[in-house]
């Protein structure tokens, strides 16, 4: 049985523009991490390497969520004074 992520994965080829499918097919996998991963894999990782990266994703996702979030509070259309602490 195929693993899951593959199932619903098909990249069709129109106008015989092959680079223009690969491209496509290279962004699909990029998004879903399966080259990184393919990387990663490829050689051993000794596992003090790993938990340095794993800790440093989780590191990088706690920032980019709380940049996100005070991106979004900075970007809201909505508040009483836009810009405050500028008065």
């Amino acid at each position: 049985m195929r693993h899951a992520q593959f199932l619903a994965r098909t990249v069709l080829v129109q106008n015989n523009n092959v680079e223009e499918a690969c491209r496509l097919l290279n962004r699909v996998l990029g998004k879903e991490e399966l080259l990184d991963q393919f990387r990663r894999t490829r050689f051993y990782e000794k596992p003090y390497q790993v938990r340095r990266r794993v800790n440093f994703e989780k590191c990088k996702a706690i920032y980019n969520e709380d940049m996100n979030r005070k991106i979004q509070f900075v970007l809201r259309k909505n508040r009483s004074e836009p810009f405050p602490g500028c008065s």
